[in-house]
């Protein structure tokens, strides 16, 4: 069995590693898979789950040791202004002021495209999908309903560190949203 398993990995790495990609544009299809960034273009993808995972869970210690200490940001699809270079702490402290106590959220995405600038830089594109649900939004005087939800793609950078893979830069560009305002921003209590 482990020799099975052994050969049938070895394989894979050599398929990997001849194949010939298709032609395309890197900003669709990302950097081919090979045996060289295989590992790399997994724990990307894992960082950025785990992020989701650990907003959703109010881990905001598990969130913050995901970025470096300065962050490019860019949500202005969805709040207006400029983008930013801000602190990380500030990111952190910003997402937890908002999601705390009743209102939960629910984040995931797919479709990950991974474009590595170099053996230490990498640009991941996906899409995204999000809710934020409070309870209080149901009621009418705040819209009548407990519920905001949002598509779009997310493009996160990410930078080879002593400590491994972090996002380095952070954007959302939205696509459309529906449900309500009051949930969506309203801090929870």
């Amino acid at each position: 069995m482990i020799y099975t398993l052994k050969y049938a990995l070895a394989f894979v790495i050599i398929a990997l590693t001849l194949s010939t990609p298709a032609k395309a544009d890197s900003t669709t299809a990302g950097t081919p898979i090979t045996a060289e960034n295989v590992v790399a273009h997994s724990d990307i993808i894992r960082i950025a789950d785990t992020l989701d995972s650990a907003v959703d869970a109010k881990d905001w210690a598990l969130a913050r040791s995901l970025f470096t200490d300065q962050i490019e940001v860019d949500f202005t699809s969805l709040v207006g202004g400029e983008p930013a270079n801000i602190a990380s702490d500030d990111l952190i402290s910003g997402w937890s002021a908002n999601l705390k106590g009743d209102k939960s959220s629910f984040h995931m995405r797919s479709n990950h495209r991974i474009t590595f600038q170099d053996a230490n830089n990498a640009t991941m594109t996906s899409h995204g999908y999000a809710w934020n649900k409070m309870e209080r939004g149901a009621a009418p005087e705040n819209g009548g309903n407990p519920l905001w939800e949002v598509w779009g793609t997310y493009e996160h950078g990410f930078v080879r560190t002593a400590e491994g893979w972090r996002i380095n830069a952070m954007s959302f560009n939205a696509l459309t949203e529906r449900g309500s305002k009051f949930v969506r921003n309203t801090p929870g209590e």
